[in-house]
């Protein structure tokens, strides 16, 4: 197991994410999907995990300081101009309690896939002496298939081979895998999405282990606040906690558990 630093993810994975899985978090454009793997790979390296970060939308440059807004609390506005005597001592700090490792490799958009990544890996061992214990890809729509490359290939046969490859890189690599997907443009504006509003194909939560839609409203962003929907889980009996929040702090890269009383009106829904 591979704990998170959210009690909430922790209870519904008991005890956190297991190797030989392929984990996927649903969202709309802006809702927090690469917030949230962000903020996971911050919170591992600092538990002492290697993380290996593929992002195939988003600048390497630009996740590195996502994750460093995190490590560092600072929020992104303020990281640029830190003065040079603070932002050494947030370094030395993080050093101090952080022992794993990140590497963040960035790949153009739908030019790689399960058999890139899978090369990657054997060369950051070889040539870094890098293992990681946990995998993000940012995101799982932007990667190629390694079977499906035609430009006729359906979306449903595309992606849904597209998770099979990944889900069988991370058993192969005995790792997690944590990725992210698109919320159609009908859940896009529903505050309670479901299975019918994934993006493109429905094959791919058929092949996660874990499958979670984060939805943000404006009521939600009042609160500072996000709601986390389990559409599918391996791990354990879905009935339990089908929904709840997280705290989100957007400016600094981060998630933390509400207070009780906040799951309070959603367990009554459920």
């Amino acid at each position: 197991k591979i704990p998170f630093d959210l009690d909430m993810l922790n209870k519904i994975t008991q005890g956190g994410l297991t190797s030989k899985t392929l984990n996927v978090l649903m969202a709309s454009p802006g809702a927090g999907k690469t917030l949230a793997m962000c903020h996971m790979a911050a919170a591992y390296m600092t538990a002492g995990h290697n993380v290996l970060y593929i992002t195939l939308e988003m600048a390497e440059e630009r996740i590195s300081e996502r994750i460093d807004a995190n490590l560092m609390n600072v929020s992104m506005s303020d990281l640029n101009d830190l003065p040079k005597e603070m932002y050494n001592k947030k370094i030395s700090d993080i050093r101090k309690k952080t022992s794993g490792k990140l590497i963040v490799k960035e790949y153009p958009t739908v030019q790689a896939g399960a058999g890139h990544f899978r090369h990657l890996v054997k060369e950051l061992g070889m040539k870094r002496k890098f293992v990681p214990d946990v995998i993000f890809i940012d995101y799982i729509n932007l990667c190629l298939s390694m079977v499906y490359r035609g430009a006729n290939t359906n979306s449903y046969e595309k992606i849904k081979s597209i998770a099979e490859e990944l889900r069988g890189l991370a058993v192969e690599l005995v790792v997690p895998i944590i990725t992210a997907t698109q919320i159609n443009r009908t859940g896009a504006s529903s505050s309670d999405v479901s299975m019918e509003n994934v993006a493109e194909s429905f094959g791919l939560p058929a092949t996660a282990d874990l499958f979670l839609a984060l939805i943000r409203t404006d009521e939600l962003d009042e609160l500072n606040e996000i709601m986390v929907k389990q559409l599918k889980n391996r791990y354990s009996d879905i009935t339990k906690n089908r929904r709840f929040v997280l705290g989100i702090d957007r400016a600094k890269m981060r998630l933390f558990d509400c207070e009780e009383d906040a799951q309070e009106d959603l367990m009554q829904d459920d």
